[in-house]
């Protein structure tokens, strides 16, 4: 059992990593277009969350899956705000002649 949680600490960290130096080299130009790809993929995450709250397990899964829920919800939510934010930037003003 040691084992196995080292293990998963070792591939979360070198997930953050690569995570980091992914994002850093995005263009501003292509971040919209990954940000709603990362908005469908948290969609699938919001399922699997809802599946692993609502399994029947014990105490500590459904905490677990519960905050699995509501993090993927923000994120969910956040990515929307922000690609609608960067999207209102190339709509051109209607009043302006």
């Amino acid at each position: 059992m040691p084992d196995m949680i080292l293990v998963a600490l070792y591939i979360f960290v070198l997930a953050i990593f690569v995570g980091f130096e992914v994002i850093t080299k995005v263009p501003p130009l292509l971040h919209t277009p990954l940000m709603s790809g990362s908005n469908a993929i948290s969609g699938i995450t919001i399922v699997g969350a809802l599946i692993s709250a609502g399994s029947g397990h014990d105490q500590l899964g459904k905490i677990l899956g519960m905050i699995a829920v509501i993090s993927a919800m923000i994120n969910v939510v956040g990515g929307f705000m922000v690609t609608d934010r960067m999207l209102e930037m190339f709509k051109k003003d209607r009043n302006k002649k």
